[in-house]
């Protein structure tokens, strides 16, 4: 790996650490050398997950993303116990499609709660932290869902939550640019993860993903590495306020 995707000495935070992804991008982060926290419910997978990841200094940090006392718990947290932060993955994500006419108020809520108002609430208070270290990169994890509809898989609340992260992701870009606070979104198109796994592997989900993906396939997760580390690291030293399909030529088509 060249010099400008290294992580050395940076502590780096990944939110909904728990998943396949969340754990993916945390071996990412820490293959490349950083210190990584990672943050979810269950405190049970983030151990196993810290005492699996290469390199030492890792922390596990339980919290609550839908408790906005817990998020700022974290962020606090990780600046006390690693003495810096440097980078932050928002990647902590709720997503129960369900058409709208069934969907309750209470469905709505939490998943803004979680995909949309925790990544507000832990930039705002990891940013004062990245900029006394001189700058940092906040990655947000949004969606495909910001930019195009899907009928069969409807979900009003993540599209407009992810919409919403891409928004607050340009106007965080430009607020901080002068404090040396990079911010910006991958948009993961179909990735084989625990929630959509079942769909994908099935065999009317094959066929969906092939007529739907130009690429005519999900996308593997260690098809993020390269976007994450590019984003995270000075490797994107002039980049803030993208939007980034890693999507199979979806956005496109």
């Amino acid at each position: 790996m060249t010099g400008l995707f290294r992580l050395d000495g940076r502590v780096a935070i990944v939110t909904g650490a728990s998943g396949g992804l969340g754990e993916r991008m945390a071996h990412t982060l820490a293959s490349a050398g950083a210190r990584v926290v990672v943050a979810a419910r269950r405190l049970d997978r983030l151990e196993a997950l810290v005492a699996s990841l290469p390199g030492e200094g890792h922390l596990a940090v339980q919290t609550d993303l839908q408790d906005p006392d817990q998020v700022l718990a974290l962020a606090a947290s990780a600046a006390e116990r690693m003495g810096a932060i440097h980078v932050l993955v928002n990647n902590a994500g709720l997503h129960k499609p369900t058409p709208i006419a069934e969907e309750s108020l209470d469905l709505y809520d939490q998943t803004v709660g979680v995909n949309l108002r925790a990544p507000y609430v832990l930039s705002k208070a990891v940013a004062p932290h990245m900029a006394a270290a001189g700058g940092g990169s906040i990655v947000n994890i949004a969606s495909v869902a910001a930019f195009v509809g899907n009928a069969k898989v409807p979900s009003a609340p993540y599209a407009a939550s992810k919409g919403g992260v891409v928004a607050m992701t340009r106007d965080l870009a430009a607020q901080w640019a002068k404090d040396g606070i990079r911010v910006n979104a991958i948009c993961p198109g179909w990735f084989s993860t625990d929630i959509t796994a079942p769909m994908l592997e099935s065999e009317k989900g094959k066929v969906f993903v092939s007529r739907q993906m130009p690429m005519a396939r999900p996308g593997r997760l260690e098809e993020i590495d390269g976007p994450l580390l590019f984003l995270a690291s000075e490797a994107s030293s002039y980049v803030t306020g993208v939007a980034l399909p890693v999507d199979g030529g979806l956005v496109a088509s």
